[in-house]
């Protein structure tokens, strides 16, 4: 891992969050002992959308029970679980972050799917795995971090076997105008790669992909943000799990930003399926 790379690690480094999320289930009636998916469904997918969006770039990527999937960027291992336990195939997350890997084996051992779901701290540019290794990989939320998106799609075409499907879900560019932050993915734009979904397409193109599909997630990003608004006038306050422990102190900066930015089209969460040739 490089200092750039060491930068990144530590913005999303939270410094204590196994604990931190062993008292939110505490504080939701949930702690100690074996966990279902619905317990940790607040906060378990950092991305826009949560699970409804991992749900459909799941469709996307036609997951079998003998097929091998590498999730890139998996943080704390949400997603990854999610394809594991839905559709019965073997999982490798891979993230910069060690504390994300380390809180994925926990709450993976807390689920009863360790057996199905492996983690690795490394980098999307330098993937710790032979040439032809998975048959799909997903990518939810990770290039913003990344200024090389060539490098980025090469190295996932490295691992995958011809044939395989990417399934890529990132924050992108749709709209011109200064981007607010702090961010989820950065406290500034030092850090910040955003990058329009024709520049994924042209960094896919010249990895060795074929488009298959795209889509903007906008509006379901924005009904996202809706009902997490709703629920905590509700309730009074954020839940004691919720995605706020992930993002830190500074999480309601950031969710007005993304909100705001949103809703001026400046970004959009967007989805696109490519095949390598």
């Amino acid at each position: 891992m490089d200092a750039f790379e060491e930068r990144i690690a530590r913005h999303y480094t939270h410094g204590a969050l196994t604990a931190a999320i062993e008292r939110g289930l505490q504080a939701s009636g949930r702690g100690g002992g074996e966990l279902s998916d619905a317990d940790l469904a607040g906060m378990d997918e950092f991305h826009m959308g949560g699970r409804e969006a991992t749900a459909a770039l799941a469709e996307s990527l036609d997951l079998k029970p003998e097929m091998s999937l590498l999730d890139i960027g998996c943080g704390i291992g949400g997603a990854a679980r999610f394809f594991a336990q839905r559709f019965g195939c073997r999982v490798t997350g891979v993230d910069l972050t060690p504390e994300y890997i380390e809180t994925a084996r926990a709450l993976s051992m807390r689920l009863g799917v360790a057996d199905r779901v492996e983690f690795h701290v490394g980098s999307a540019l330098a993937l710790p795995f032979a040439d032809e290794s998975f048959d799909a990989a997903s990518l939810l939320h990770v290039g913003m971090n990344i200024p090389d998106k060539r490098r980025l799609a090469a190295e996932t075409a490295r691992v995958l076997k011809r044939g395989g499907t990417i399934a890529v879900y990132d924050i992108m560019r749709t709209g011109s105008g200064a981007i607010a932050f702090p961010m989820p993915w950065a406290a500034s734009e030092d850090t910040s790669f955003l990058a329009t979904p024709a520049d994924y397409r042209a960094a896919l193109a010249a990895a060795g992909f074929d488009i298959a599909g795209e889509r903007d997630r906008r509006e379901l990003a924005l009904q996202m943000f809706a009902r997490m608004r709703a629920k905590m006038a509700e309730g009074g306050g954020p839940p004691p799990l919720g995605l706020h422990i992930l993002m830190g102190k500074d999480a309601p900066a950031k969710i007005a930003n993304m909100v705001a930015m949103l809703e001026r089209e400046r970004i959009a969460p967007v989805e696109i399926i490519a095949h390598r040739a």
